[in-house]
């Protein structure tokens, strides 16, 4: 019985030195610009997938953390709808942070009410189930964050605003994304 006690204690310390290590490389940002490499993600269906239109056009990403998917709702609509960032050398799509969801629903669930949605307007939407994007690209913190990103086909990531938008932010976003159309 003392065993056990022993490592269940062990396995508490353990987790709570994993936590607190993954939480300081969470919180590292990089400067912007910098360059970024195109990561494997999860598609909707289990698959895996490098992210599409790398190097061929410059990509509008939103990374969502699902429980903050209205979050900035009407600049969304305003670039999705009013076509306000869009060009022929731009393509858009959304991944969803899964790792940092708190929905008391399993992944599977998110990624298909993602899938149903999908089906209907015609999105490309893709999971990141473990904050490998936000690691990769040193993003910094995303939970509970509406992330907006500009990658350039050359591959370096030019814009990154999260959370709740500011009218400045916005205007930030609209005199970097007329370089890129």
């Amino acid at each position: 019985m003392k065993r056990f006690f022993f490592l269940l204690a062990s396995l508490a310390f353990i987790s709570v030195g994993a936590n607190a290590q993954e939480s300081d490389t969470k919180n590292k940002e990089l400067p912007i610009p910098h360059k970024v490499e195109n990561i494997a993600l999860e598609t909707l269906d289990g698959g895996e997938t490098l992210m599409p239109f790398w190097g061929d056009k410059h990509l509008l990403i939103f990374y969502v953390d699902p429980d903050k998917a209205k979050q900035n709702e009407d600049f969304t609509y305003e670039i999705e709808y009013n076509h306000a960032a869009g060009g022929e050398n731009i393509e858009g799509f959304g991944i969803l942070n899964l790792k940092d969801s708190w929905y008391p629903i399993p992944n599977s669930a998110v990624k298909s009410i993602a899938r149903k949605r999908t089906e209907k307007n015609g999105a490309l939407i893709l999971a990141d189930p473990d904050r490998r994007l936000a690691k990769a690209w040193g993003l910094g913190d995303c939970n509970n964050k509406f992330t907006l990103l500009l990658i350039s086909r050359d591959g370096e990531l030019v814009f990154c605003r999260k959370g709740e938008f500011t009218a400045q932010d916005k205007a930030d976003f609209y005199e970097i994304i007329k370089k890129y159309r």
